[in-house]
């Protein structure tokens, strides 16, 4: 079993990896309303995550107003995919060694996740 990515793994930027991943392309704005982060927040993380290569930020203007998207790279996707697959490895050994099943209070930050992702599709 590999080791949960510790980049991935703050909460917060667990929750953009996801978010992330269900689209092609999001704009910052889009990004801190949907998630509830602020602009220095999520700047902070996603420099994280684009350092580890995760991301991709693109830069551009509308007119003179600068704009910025965010994209999933493919290693980005690696990790998130790998990540996933230590959490099942993880929840596996749990049920194996308690004889029964997960408690599904403890899968209650993913039900999370994935509802900021419909957000950001919603709103796309």
């Amino acid at each position: 079993m590999e080791g949960l990515d510790r980049i991935i793994h703050e909460p917060a930027r667990l929750r953009i990896m996801m978010t992330l991943s269900a689209t092609d392309l999001v704009d910052h704005a889009q990004l801190c309303l949907s998630l509830r982060l602020t602009k220095g927040n999520l700047s902070s993380h996603m420099s994280k995550l684009e350092r580890a290569g995760y991301v991709e930020v693109v830069k551009s203007y509308n007119g003179k107003i600068p704009h910025t998207d965010y994209l999933l790279t493919d290693i980005g996707r690696e990790a998130l995919r790998l990540y996933l697959d230590a959490l099942e490895d993880i929840m596996t050994l749990a049920v194996a060694r308690g004889g029964g099943s997960i408690d599904r209070s403890l899968l209650a930050a993913s039900d999370e996740v994935w509802e900021d992702s419909e957000k950001v599709l919603q709103a796309g």
